[in-house]
């Protein structure tokens, strides 16, 4: 048994390095909490938003067919867009329909139509209500000798073009991608090509991707891409130096519906998808856009060099994304541009071939697998969409 009071030195004697400590730990943390706010803060007003915004176009597809007198023009054209693309786009609402409330845009097999060997030799194809004022872009013959084919897809391009237009405001359109070795886009081209032609007048990409798996190497429907695509001679495309992309993990786009957005002013452009912390572009227009682009002094123009004129000068550093621009809705399939790069996923032709687009038709069989039977899943869906225009 103890006799006498316990001894409690640390009653009688606080620890001064325990105080310290408190007051460090306690002082950080409120800092943490007040540098967290200020930098919320400053950055919430750093981002630039659009008012003034009056509504130009608004299209809930809640009719029997596509609007075609007032929105909507189905443009019809076997030429391949400048990008050597397979499919040809028709005006039958075999590739584009209303159901449900919602646009179909649906690719479907030409072999379908005419038959596999209609497609390779000694068959005359015209192209009902072509759009395209070249008549090499309406129909052809093919023949197995030359190597010339029918393109072997049907599919749907849509646009605004002569009837809604933009300069500086915003699209908005919601959808849900096609699955399948196809190249749904959403994108605007300008109405008038006021500095000359592509890509000399811009080209704004608001959203493009590949329906391939997620497991395709040159990024397949998990991801989406937004871009600009400009350069001051048609074979000059600065598009590198402003494009990117947005990913969703153990997804993709082609599961759901995402809401795909273009913001715009003669101060900045962003695309995103779903909201503005999603974004696959956000650019501010504060240096010229031929400065932007690094272009050298002076290019070779087959046997001679010539000086590298500027197309935007004395514009402003928004040129030449300055001018009214229509929007475009499509599914594109294949294409020598490069969108499928060679060598990746198994790819059935070389964008280098001359008869690349006979390559793509032999192997039908394969890249027809990897289309889905149901246009629910084949089909890039669009549920509405809305245009403004700064007032």
């Amino acid at each position: 048994m103890l006799a006498g009071p316990i001894a409690k030195p640390w009653m009688s004697k606080r620890d001064r390095s325990a105080r310290i400590a408190y007051f460090i730990t306690y002082s950080m943390m409120f800092l943490g909490v007040a540098a967290s706010a200020v930098r919320v803060y400053f950055g919430w007003h750093s981002v630039p938003l659009l008012e003034d915004l009056c509504l130009v176009l608004e299209d809930q597809f809640d009719g029997a067919d596509l609007d075609t007198d007032g929105i909507w023009m189905r443009e019809a054209d076997m030429g391949g867009f400048g990008n050597g693309e397979f499919e040809m786009t028709t005006a039958s609402t075999n590739n584009s329909y209303i159901q449900n409330g919602q646009l179909y845009l649906l690719p479907t097999l030409t072999s379908a139509v005419i038959g596999n060997d209609a497609i390779f030799d000694g068959h005359t194809f015209n192209l009902t209500d072509c759009t395209n004022t070249n008549l090499t872009a309406c129909g052809t013959v093919s023949n197995r000798t030359t190597g010339t084919v029918i393109n072997p897809v049907m599919s749907a391009r849509i646009s605004t073009k002569g009837k809604k237009s933009i300069r500086y405001g915003r699209v908005e359109v919601r959808a849900k991608l096609p699955r399948g070795c196809m190249w749904p886009a959403i994108w605007m081209l300008p109405e008038n090509n006021t500095y000359g032609p592509w890509p000399l007048s811009g080209e704004i990409d608001i959203m493009e991707s590949r329906g391939n798996s997620p497991s395709y190497p040159a990024q397949g429907i998990n991801y989406v891409r937004g871009s600009l695509n400009w350069g001051p001679l048609t074979w000059l495309n600065a598009v590198a130096k402003t494009y990117g992309w947005w990913t969703v993990r153990r997804s993709s786009y082609g599961d759901a519906f995402h809401t795909y957005a273009l913001e715009w002013t003669d101060k900045f452009l962003r695309i995103y998808v779903d909201n503005r912390l999603q974004h696959l572009l956000d650019l501010r227009f504060t240096i010229p856009f031929f400065e932007r682009g690094d272009f050298p002094a002076a290019v070779s123009n087959a046997s001679q060099e010539i000086i590298l004129e500027n197309p935007w000068a004395n514009s402003g550093n928004s040129a030449p994304f300055d001018q009214p621009f229509y929007l475009i809705l499509d599914v594109a399939i294949g294409g020598t541009n490069g969108w499928f790069p060679d060598g990746a996923g198994d790819k059935p032709w070389l964008n280098g071939a001359l008869n690349a687009m006979e390559q793509f038709a032999l192997a039908e069989s394969e890249w027809s697998k990897t289309w889905p039977d149901s246009p629910n899943d084949r089909a890039m869906i669009v549920d509405y969409v809305k245009m403004w225009q700064k007032c």
